[in-house]
């Protein structure tokens, strides 16, 4: 018989029962007589991890979503291992995401949120080897926190930016003061810088001078 394999699939040629050849893209001929073809997908797929509710280490609860890019790198152990590779992989996710979340506080895993995914592929390498299969890249799609701590974060948010405003005014209150106390000083050390200023005012005009004479 003459089999075509495409570019984007493999076959397995099974004699027997048993699997023993696997054949790659191009035209091939082999015996009809008690063979079977079994074909494989190897384009990369995307696997969905909807929504986990985890607690972290601070005993908050976050739900992650993950987006997974996975492809068969051995056909012949992704038919033989076991009866559905992808949904075991889909599991060892759930549990690694689950490791990597209870391991962390919220805070922590929102400042690792852009590297978690590596690590997640890293945690599953093993398992997906052992399917057949190659995970290429695993991304946290979502990270959602609960309703009452993102009011929480958003008082917070408030209050630091009140604090930083209030702080700004106290630190230019207080310059203010240095510059009204450095000032008196030059005065009090040069009484003639009074009356030059006096004269200035006048000159500028708009503005009211009284002096006052003392006798002696």
């Amino acid at each position: 018989m003459r089999i075509v394999v495409s570019t984007w699939e493999q076959v397995l040629v099974r004699k027997d029962g048993q699997v023993v050849e696997v054949l790659g893209p191009g035209a091939h001929r082999r015996p009809r007589r008690r063979r079977s073809l079994v074909c494989v997908a190897v384009r990369p797929r995307l696997v969905t991890v909807p929504g986990q509710e985890v607690l972290t280490a601070d005993g908050l609860g976050v739900r992650l979503s993950l987006l997974a890019r996975v492809r068969v790198a051995d056909p012949r152990t992704w038919y033989e291992a076991v009866e559905a590779p992808h949904d075991v992989l889909y599991a060892a996710l759930q549990v690694a995401v689950r490791t990597a979340v209870a391991e962390r506080t919220l805070d922590e895993v929102l400042a690792v949120r852009t590297g978690l995914g590596a690590e997640l592929a890293e945690a599953v390498a093993t398992t997906a080897a052992g399917l057949g299969l190659l995970v290429e890249d695993v991304a946290v799609r979502d990270v959602m926190v609960p309703a009452e701590l993102r009011h929480a974060a958003a008082e917070l948010a408030v209050a630091r930016a009140q604090g930083a405003a209030a702080l700004e005014r106290a630190r230019s209150e207080v310059a203010a003061t240095r510059a009204m106390a450095n000032a008196a000083r030059v005065l009090a050390d040069h009484p003639g810088l009074l009356a030059l200023r006096t004269l200035q005012a006048v000159e500028a005009g708009g503005a009211t001078v009284v002096l006052e004479s003392r006798g002696a």
